[in-house]
């Protein structure tokens, strides 16, 4: 790994709150990360920052990016160069190559090439009705073919699935609390956290999780009308465990409660409508409830949801109907 020398250093920061202020004024940065791009002979002659996200990252022109993780993300570099290693050849949507890598400051980072598309969180919402179903079914295809690939090394992220989900479940009814899910579906928590343990296999062999299926991480592109899912970008949240993990993604984000779009999802991803249960959809419920980044109120895009639903077997049924 090369380590670069320059008057031009990063910080060191100590909380996350700190890193996301300093973060926003990319003229704190941005020579830094000109100077990095040098350093390895890249003139990054046209950069243009990405003001979303966690890490900093900047287009250092149309072929590559840079994309830089504070010393206290990076769990997060480890796994996107990983992933991408781990990933690279073996799927037939384009992800990112990694051209090279270095650390400055104890902040790593990776250049990595730009793919071409448009962000789904761009085009997502204009797409007529059909092209959704249809892209969500390439999604779904997406997902069983990433989790194909033997997860080689990326076994070793921790936590491990087991302890991962166990944590998860611990303080999952904290978490809702604080975030103010409505009490008629906090009633029903503590009965779905009891059935977690069982309705979420732990040991079963592990697959390769993203962990985000949702429009901010993957591209489209259009031909005659056309819409296609363009290449997958962001791995720096992957972990390994189990499968359905990454339905929920789609499932909270785009599929809208929609019968249309819930069946091209899960024909995609290997599952036909008859296999979407009630312990399915149960399941997938708890997974929701206890994922990382679960937050129903901002995250489950079905207008209405918290009226059209009583109970939480309502809104499973709501979120996944057949």
């Amino acid at each position: 790994m090369l380590r670069t020398s320059s008057s031009l250093s990063l910080p060191s920061l100590t909380d996350f709150e700190t890193f996301r202020i300093w973060r926003s004024d990319a003229s704190q940065w941005l020579p830094a990360a000109i100077d990095i791009a040098r350093a390895h002979g890249i003139a990054a002659s046209a950069p243009r920052v990405f003001a979303t996200g966690t890490n900093l990252v900047v287009a250092l022109d149309d072929r590559l990016i840079l994309k830089i993780f504070p010393p206290m993300l990076r769990r997060q570099f480890v796994s996107e160069r990983g992933s991408l290693t781990r990933l690279a050849g073996r799927l037939t949507v384009p992800i990112p190559e990694i051209v090279c890598e270095g650390e400055r400051d104890r902040w790593p980072y990776l250049v990595i090439t730009r793919l071409p598309g448009i962000l789904g969180a761009e085009a997502w919402p204009a797409l007529p009705e059909e092209q959704k179903e249809h892209v969500l079914r390439q999604i779904g295809t997406a997902i069983a073919e990433v989790q194909r690939v033997p997860p080689g090394e990326l076994l070793r992220i921790e936590p491990g699935w087991a302890s991962f989900m166990r944590g998860q479940i611990e303080g999952c009814r904290a978490r809702h609390e604080r975030l103010g899910l409505p009490q008629k579906f906090l009633d029903g928590l503590d009965d779905l956290l009891r059935d977690a343990a069982e309705l979420i296999p732990l040991d079963a062999p592990p697959v390769i999780l993203t962990g985000e299926w949702i429009p901010e991480n993957f591209l489209l592109s259009c031909r005659d009308g056309d819409w296609q899912l363009a290449g997958l970008i962001d791995f720096g949240d992957v972990l390994t465990g189990w499968g359905e993990y990454d339905l929920l993604g789609p499932s909270a984000f785009m599929s809208a409660g929609r019968s249309g779009r819930v069946r091209n999802l899960f024909e995609g991803f290997g599952y036909t409508n008859a296999e979407i249960d009630f312990a399915v959809k149960r399941r997938l419920m708890a997974l929701m409830l206890v994922h990382r980044a679960s937050d129903l109120e901002s995250h489950v895009c079905i207008e209405g949801w918290q009226q059209k639903a009583s109970d939480l077997y309502q809104l499973q049924e709501l979120i996944w109907p057949t």
